[in-house]
C-alpha cells in the first residue's frame, strides 16, 4: 500500500486529489494539511511514502518544506512531489535543488497524477517529459555556470552514459534500449551514479548532470 500525505492550502484541491487517490486499491491518503508547517508535523508523524506538496503556501512554502524533509535523515523514505499552478523553470529548479523527487503542474490528467504517485513511491520519480524539455530548453538558451560535483570523477564510462540519457528524460527501459543492456543493468548504473554523486533521486541527478557540465545543451 502506498501511503500519501497531501499538503495544499486550497481545500478544494485537497479534496479533489483525495477523492481521486482514495479510489485506488494500492493508494491510501493518511493525512492532509493546509499549510507547510502543519504538513511537516504530519509528515514526521505518519512517515508517508509520498508527500504531494503545493509550492506556494502560508507559513512554510513547498520549497522550504521540501528542503527540511530532505535534510532530515528520519524522513529519508519520504518522496516529495511538488505541485504547482505554474510550470516555470525557476520553480522547477528550486524544487529539485531543495530535494524534490518530482514536479507536477495541477492541470495534469488524473491518470498522470496516479502514475506519478506510483513512480515516486518506487523512488524512480522524475519530471514529466514536458517539464524536462523546458529544463533542457532553459540550459540551451541560458546555461548556468558549471560546478564541480563530488564523485564526478568516480563515474565509469557506462555510468556517465546512463546519466546523460537520464538527463534527456529517458526511463530505465529507454536507457536500457539505448545502451543495449537490460533494464536491471541500466537501473544499477543509475543507482551507482546517484550514490557516487550523492544525489537523493533521479530528479536531482538531472540538475546535477547539467550544472556539473557532465551533460551540456549541445548534447541534444
Amino acid at each position: 500500500m502506498i501511503r500519501v500525505l497531501l499538503v495544499d492550502d486550497q481545500p478544494l484541491i485537497r479534496s479533489g486529489f483525495r477523492a481521486l487517490l482514495d479510489l485506488e486499491d494500492d493508494i491510501e491518503v493518511v493525512a492532509e494539511a493546509g499549510d507547510g508547517s502543519a504538513g511537516l508535523a504530519l509528515i514526521k508523524e505518519h512517515l508517508p511514502d509520498v508527500a504531494l506538496i503545493d509550492i506556494r503556501m502560508p507559513l512554510v512554502d513547498g520549497i522550504e518544506a521540501t528542503r527540511r524533509i530532505a535534510a532530515d535523515p528520519a524522513l529519508a523514505q519520504v518522496h516529495v512531489v511538488i505541485l504547482s499552478n505554474y510550470g516555470m523553470e525557476e520553480y522547477v529548479l528550486d524544487a529539485l535543488r531543495a530535494g524534490a523527487a518530482g514536479f507536477l503542474v495541477k492541470d495534469i490528467v488524473p491518470e498522470d497524477l496516479l502514475h506519478a504517485v506510483r513512480v515516486a513511491a518506487r523512488g524512480d520519480a522524475l519530471l514529466a517529459p514536458s517539464i524536462t524539455r523546458r529544463l533542457i530548453d532553459r540550459y540551451v538558451t541560458q546555461p548556468l555556470p558549471t560546478s564541480k560535483a563530488t564523485g564526478l570523477d568516480e563515474l565509469t564510462r557506462r555510468e556517465r552514459e546512463a546519466v546523460a540519457l537520464v538527463a534527456q528524460g529517458l526511463s530505465n527501459d529507454e536507457v536500457a534500449d539505448h545502451m543495449v543492456i537490460s533494464p536491471l543493468t541500466a537501473k544499477t548504473h543509475i543507482n551507482r551514479a546517484m550514490t557516487k554523486l550523492r544525489t537523493r533521486d533521479r530528479a536531482q541527478l538531472v540538475v546535477l548532470a547539467y550544472e556539473s557540465g557532465l551533460v551540456t545543451p549541445r548534447s541534444h
